[in-house]
């Protein structure tokens, strides 16, 4: 159940009274929350906080179906369980069947592209597995999209640039065949990704910069090859998020969590923004039914969507409607078979 903040302060309504309130189907604030849908187009769902380990210790019983079941009661019309591993993509496969509401993506993160070795027959044959992945989840219509990949250099420790480009464009082929769009990583590569990008226009339909921190420079020249922005708690960390976010148009914006990680912390410019919170626990003291904090879920993508209505100064509902039907536009949930 989430709750509501009254006036922006810290006080919370009582839970027996926002209990009949929701029952009502409004909020303590009196918004109908129940016709409110969004699509979390990022969720690592696959972590291992998921199943109780953080930072290798076992802290709590696996709680993800818990997880998942708390997603769809707040607001989650469809998400996407994202992978960067081959082994990853056939997990997320896996899960994302076990819901129709539930898809997955196939694909190579930056910072794991080590992983196609070292030879151009090594990365042919990890790519055609890879492509295997795929043909059987868009078979039914589970595989939404060719992600993660991009570029990351912030993190050249794990993986070399160079390493990083042959990757990316390799997994070009897949999206070349397919059609499907791109579930984009780009971090500290100044233009690096948009030139690859440009460069290989006419080999990708559609996609989007997920989990966008940058200027609303870079966002607009993305926007220009047809691609959109994902939003999350990393993208509205400082001022200066906040007023690439206030520029970016909202029909080229798309929601987002990336949980468990990139939570909304007191200390981010957009905190100020955040009416809904949920009963959450500190990990070693695990509840059923409660978040745990500072690890993020799908439910919370409530969150995001209020700091960016707040931050463009409309409503929740709104940017609710409008990165839905963008969501639905880039990924084509409606194709799933029953």
């Amino acid at each position: 159940m989430a709750l509501r903040l009254n006036g922006g302060t810290n006080a919370i309504e009582n839970t027996v009274s926002a209990q009949k309130d929701e029952a009502n189907g409004v909020d303590t604030t009196g918004r109908a929350t129940n016709k409110m849908k969004f699509v979390d187009i990022g969720a690592n769902l696959l972590d291992p906080m998921f199943v109780g380990v953080y930072r290798d210790k076992h802290r709590h019983e696996a709680d993800l179906d818990d997880v998942i079941e708390r997603s769809w009661s707040n607001g989650i019309d469809r998400m996407l369980v994202t992978a960067g591993t081959l082994d990853e993509a056939q997990r997320a496969l896996d899960l994302a069947r076990n819901d129709t509401r539930t898809f997955s993506t196939v694909g190579v993160h930056p910072t794991r592209c080590n992983e196609l070795g070292e030879t151009d027959e090594n990365v042919q044959e990890y790519v055609e597995k890879l492509r295997a992945v795929v043909k059987d989840g868009m078979s039914d219509g589970t595989v939404a999209a060719l992600g993660e990949l991009g570029l990351d250099y912030a993190r050249t420790q794990f993986c070399d640039k160079d390493t990083q480009k042959r990757g990316f464009l390799a997994q070009l082929n897949i999206a070349e065949d397919t059609g499907l769009p791109l579930f984009l990583h780009n971090r500290d590569t100044g233009t690096d990704l948009l030139d690859l990008l440009r460069e290989n226009r006419s080999r990708f339909s559609r996609g989007v910069v997920h989990s966008f921190d940058d200027t609303a420079d870079l966002a607009e020249k993305f926007i220009d090859l047809d691609l959109y922005i994902g939003i999350n708690g990393c993208s509205l960390k400082t001022q200066e998020n906040l007023n690439a976010v206030k520029a970016i148009p909202l029909e080229r914006i798309l929601l987002e969590t990336d949980c468990p990680w990139c939570d909304v912390r007191a200390t981010h410019a957009g905190s100020g923004f955040v009416e809904t919170t949920f009963p959450t626990k500190k990990e070693k003291q695990f509840e059923p039914g409660c978040c745990i904090k500072n690890r993020f879920e799908p439910c919370h993508i409530i969150q995001i969507a209020e700091i960016v209505a707040g931050v463009k100064d409309i409503s929740v509902e709104e940017v609710a409607e409008v990165t839905t039907k963008n969501a639905y536009a880039v990924f084509g949930f409606e194709k799933k078979k029953v």
